[in-house]
């Protein structure tokens, strides 16, 4: 039983990744995009309140993604073990997560960082533009934003995990077959 973070900045391969650990371990990938986008569809009340937020151009705020969080672990499926992908992304976040996992009875096993040069970070999140058409990724200087608030907000929920000797960090960039390898090593240890 796995009960894991996977963590990095933009482009360093989290959702690639998290699909092929999700496989190799046999959990659940959970990923708080998907979270908004079940709960907006399917119009339950927190996807309703999610979406007047959204749609007044704000971000959803934490007290409303802890509750879909908590919500989407007690979900059948996520018992034997998680991954999750896009939460927390702050340590007030950090806290609700312990909570909450504290309330289930459970607790983190690993938090795996992918970690990459900036630079090439940039420049894969460019082509990634270009292939998939992602107007998030078009725009360098948006770019180098949202690197710039995963190193102030990000960096610092990642330093708590290694305090507590949780992290196990794997250079994200190669080959996804390479990268996948290393993350195994990386958990087996």
């Amino acid at each position: 039983m796995t009960r894991m973070l996977i963590v990095g900045p933009a482009g360093s391969g989290k959702g690639t990744q998290s699909k092929r650990i999700s496989e190799d371990l046999g959990i659940v990938a959970i990923s708080t995009g998907d979270i908004f986008r079940v709960n907006i569809k399917e119009q339950t009340e927190l996807g309703r309140e999610a979406q007047g937020y959204v749609d007044a151009g704000d971000l959803v705020p934490d007290s409303v993604t802890n509750r879909m969080v908590e919500d989407r672990l007690t979900w059948e499926d996520a018992k034997n073990g998680f991954l999750l992908d896009g939460y927390p992304r702050n340590r007030t976040q950090v806290a609700a997560l312990d909570e909450m996992l504290s309330r289930l009875d459970v607790s983190l096993d690993v938090v795996l960082e992918l970690t990459a040069d900036r630079e090439e970070l940039i420049m894969r999140l460019k082509k990634r533009a270009e292939i998939e058409g992602r107007e998030d990724d078009a725009d360098e200087g948006a770019i180098r934003r949202r690197l710039e608030i995963f190193e102030s907000e990000t960096a610092p929920m990642i330093a708590e995990y290694d305090a507590r000797g949780l992290v196990r960090r794997v250079d994200g960039l190669g080959p996804m077959d390479q990268v996948n390898t290393r993350i195994m090593e990386a958990l087996k240890s």
